[in-house]
């Protein structure tokens, strides 16, 4: 039955962010029916890092009630959420409040809060539960993880978002002032391709994910199966001190995060080269981890993705869809490989850092550059930035697989450790971002169908 465990593993990973995920790439069809227009995209920017509350109470408690917070009932009731908030969305998203003179998406915004609230949560409480499960789990739950951006991406595809068609206008236009007159004469528009589907059945669409989200925890924690593939005897690790606390074992009522993790009376003694986990790493050595993980997620959630559509628009709306279609491929497609080739080496993981922010500080250059980025007039620079936008999500989503992999073997505290750096970087990202796009507008965007580049 491992194929099983892996599957609902997957499924459950894919219920992390699929909803904020859902949210960004349903923008284009429901910004024209909202007042906020396309502020809101700076709205939602701001509020996911409002969400990070979540996040912070789950690592308050871990700090100052150790062993107290059992992921699992954090998990139902933020899953549960999700499930309603996304089911309101179908109905709600357009309904306007008229709030100190002006009309707002108040329950868009509202229930937007709610489910970033659920998927930063999940952050510091998904991946701990994984604890639970054998190693080689955690590695699907990543595959899964990364389909939540994929899923809903190939779902906006189909359903036709954003999709633009330039057509001729085929007016004249004549200024008088004095004897003078100017004509204009086959000016483009853009017009963008009805959907195929309403936003309403994209959000039921998400509803239902978190539906089977909730469905393969439920199985992950009860099927008769599922709980053969539970922690092997063999993997030592402090979830097994996790499981005696739930079932009253643990002497004395001693807690994981009292005990060091290398604290057992079975099994060979390890030199310890930190007090963090069971010493496996030295001090400097985690601190490089974690700023490796801090900035990572702060390129790919946050930094490159707030500008995507300026380094890839100026080359067509087909680069535009390719670029976010095939990286969003790119990022479970890591995570595979990392489940067959989980190379653990610090050294590749900085080669693999610096290579993936190559490839990024490239893709900042072009949105710098926008409206016209280089090679703008030839295939090959289209080429070039979707090909770019692969291996930056490639690279970095694989050192991101691999230092969860590494945290999973220094037990559960490091993984809900491993979550809060990730959020933490995430936000850093996002707020460092937000000033230079929304505020200062740095980085502009050319007309879909009249933006003219020297050659």
């Amino acid at each position: 039955m491992s194929l099983f465990t892996h599957v609902l593993a997957c499924l459950f990973g894919i219920g992390s962010w699929v909803a904020i995920n859902g949210m960004w790439v349903e923008l284009p069809l429901i910004v024209p029916s909202i007042p906020e227009g396309w502020y809101l995209p700076s709205y939602l920017t701001i509020i996911i890092q409002m969400a990070n509350i979540g996040p912070l109470f789950i690592m308050l408690m871990h700090r100052f009630r150790p062993g107290v917070l059992d992921e699992r009932p954090v998990i139902y009731m933020i899953v549960t959420v999700g499930v309603v908030a996304t089911f309101l969305l179908a109905f709600l998203w357009n309904r306007t409040l008229t709030l100190g003179g002006g009309e707002h998406s108040a329950a868009l915004l509202s229930l937007s809060f709610l489910l970033s609230v659920v998927d930063c949560t999940s952050s510091v409480t998904f991946l701990p539960f994984m604890m639970r499960l054998q190693p080689r789990y955690l590695t699907t739950y990543f595959i899964g993880e990364g389909l939540s951006g994929l899923v809903p991406a190939l779902v906006a595809l189909i359903q036709g978002v954003g999709v633009v068609h330039c057509k001729n206008a085929s007016v004249n236009v004549n200024f008088s002032m004095g004897n003078s007159s100017w004509g204009f004469d086959g000016e483009l528009q853009a017009h963008y391709q009805p959907a195929n589907f309403s936003a309403q059945g994209f959000f039921l669409f998400l509803s239902a994910m978190m539906m089977v989200c909730m469905g393969a925890f439920l199985l992950l924690n009860f099927h008769p199966a599922v709980a053969r593939e539970h922690k092997s005897k063999g993997y030592t690790d402090d979830s097994q001190r996790v499981e005696k606390i739930d079932t009253s074992q643990a002497p004395n009522n001693e807690t994981p995060e009292k005990r060091h993790m290398l604290d057992f009376s079975e099994g060979p003694v390890i030199k310890q080269h930190s007090s963090f986990g069971k010493g496996t790493y030295s001090t400097m050595e985690l601190v490089f981890i974690f700023v490796v993980l801090a900035w990572v997620n702060a390129l790919t959630n946050a930094v490159l993705p707030s500008v995507q559509a300026y380094s890839c628009l100026p080359y067509g709306n087909q680069a535009y869809h390719l670029a976010a279609t095939l990286s969003s491929v790119a990022n479970p497609v890591a995570c595979f490989i990392a489940m067959f080739v989980p190379i653990r080496s610090l050294v590749l993981m900085g080669v693999l850092t610096v290579t993936g922010t190559g490839f990024g500080a490239y893709i900042m250059a072009m949105a710098a550059l926008s409206p016209c980025p280089l090679l703008i007039n030839h295939d090959l620079g289209a080429a070039l930035i979707v090909i770019t936008w692969v291996i930056f999500v490639l690279t970095l989503s694989y050192v991101k697989v691999i230092i969860g992999v590494i945290l999973r073997d220094e037990g559960h505290s490091a993984l809900v450790w491993c979550g809060a750096v990730v959020q933490l970087g995430s936000m850093l990202g996002a707020l460092s971002m937000f000033p230079l796009v929304s505020v200062y507008r740095l980085f502009q965007s050319g007309d879909p169908c009249n933006t003219k580049c020297p050659k």
